[in-house]
């Protein structure tokens, strides 16, 4: 039985995110990743943890793939089920950016809406979009998966660049060329960080 909204209370904790802050030595923060599939989202995210680890820093991965294996198992890639899945994470990078965390999300997330939804639920200065911007062509010839080549031959059903819409980012904070060396895109991202006071220079 679902509880009624009044009977659920937000508490406080004693620790306070400023005070575990302090402790990671740096401030909690989203950086949202998106992107087509195969646009390299997943590669550069997993390529700045490493760095980040490297750097002291405190940090969390959330896979869109690894997200669905556990918390949206039950979800399918309607238009109604990708949004649900896209609150479900936010709520969880909500947390975790509570706990002090820089926190990495490597997810299609194809629609504006759900992604400023995310922006809004962080908060000012928490949530850092990030366009991995790679041409539809070169995803497909990408393919790691072979996505593209069952979308292609109608054996997958809303696959977004196919069949389903992607929604460039209108005021990403970081729109970077995923053409380009992950080195490079790495050091861009980590350059915006230094620059917004996130991570210490």
């Amino acid at each position: 039985m679902a509880l009624h909204d009044e009977n659920v209370v937000w508490h406080d904790h004693p620790v306070s995110r400023e005070d575990r802050e302090g402790q990671h030595g740096h401030q909690g923060a989203v950086l949202w990743f998106t992107g087509l599939s195969g646009s390299g989202k997943s590669t550069v995210a997993g390529a700045l943890e490493q760095v980040l680890h490297r750097l002291g820093a405190s940090t969390y991965l959330l896979d869109g793939d690894n997200v669905r294996h556990g918390l949206c198992r039950d979800l399918g890639f309607s238009d109604d089920d990708r949004r649900e899945n896209i609150r479900r994470v936010g709520e969880v990078a909500k947390l975790m950016v509570d706990a002090g965390l820089l926190v990495l999300t490597a997810f299609i997330s194809p629609h504006r809406a759900e992604r400023d939804m995310v922006r809004e639920m962080l908060g000012e200065g928490r949530f850092i979009e990030v366009f991995v911007d790679t041409p539809l062509a070169i995803c497909e010839a990408r393919d790691p998966k072979g996505l593209y080549k069952k979308a292609r031959a109608g054996e997958l059903r809303n696959f977004t660049g196919i069949d389903s819409v992607y929604e460039a980012p209108e005021r990403a904070d970081l729109h970077l060329d995923g053409e380009q060396l992950v080195t490079h895109l790495t050091a861009q991202i980590l350059d915006l960080l230094r620059q917004r006071d996130i991570i210490k220079p």
